[in-house]
């Protein structure tokens, strides 16, 4: 999981040609304090990268993100377990900015290149960016945070052993969707 603002050299490029940065300092994943407790959000993020070779609007990259075969996975366990239904047009809906919610998550702020959901629990936050190059095309931002413990809580204890697993597991998954999100995008140029 999230535990930092990523790395602390430039960009560490993975197998899919994903790069784990900073997270800017003008996102709204950092800068958005709103919600139940806001100085839990404070140093928490992580942001994945990679760029397209063509336009890219928020709306296209947040509908191919949330339709992809892999996000579509992560909705039916949404639906079975959380009670969560969501539909490619609830996507499509959410990406246009005609609804404000979308399977457990509610917009917690958005701009005209960024979009942050908040999870219905306030525990977690996920965040879209485009980053337009002009003719060169369009750099993809894709973050997630978690929240910090609350006060009085061991905040300096070790994470547990599944913890660290799911961490490891977030990095690789955050990976994958953003993949997927480039490629259908790349598809449908």
């Amino acid at each position: 999981m999230p535990g930092g603002d990523g790395p602390t050299s430039a960009q560490r490029p993975t197998v899919l040609g994903i790069a784990q940065e900073a997270v800017p300092a003008d996102s709204l994943l950092r800068s958005w304090q709103g919600g139940a407790h806001p100085e839990r959000w404070i140093g928490t993020g992580d942001c994945f990268s990679v760029h397209v070779k063509r336009p890219v609007s928020l709306a296209q990259f947040v509908a191919a993100f949330y339709t992809s075969p892999v996000f579509r996975l992560e909705r039916w366990i949404l639906k079975l377990l959380l009670k969560a239904p969501s539909t490619d047009a609830d996507a499509q809906a959410l990406a246009a900015g005609q609804r404000e919610t979308f399977a457990v998550w509610v917009s917690g702020a958005r701009t005209e290149t960024q979009l942050l959901m908040c999870d219905r629990y306030g525990r977690t936050r996920s965040w879209f960016c485009v980053v337009p190059d002009g003719a060169q095309g369009t750099t993809l931002r894709f973050g997630s945070a978690v929240a910090k413990p609350p006060e009085g809580a061991a905040q300096n204890a070790r994470p547990g052993l599944g913890f660290r697993l799911l961490g490891g597991f977030h990095v690789r998954y955050s990976e994958v969707l953003l993949n997927a999100a480039r490629k259908r995008l790349e598809r449908s140029s």
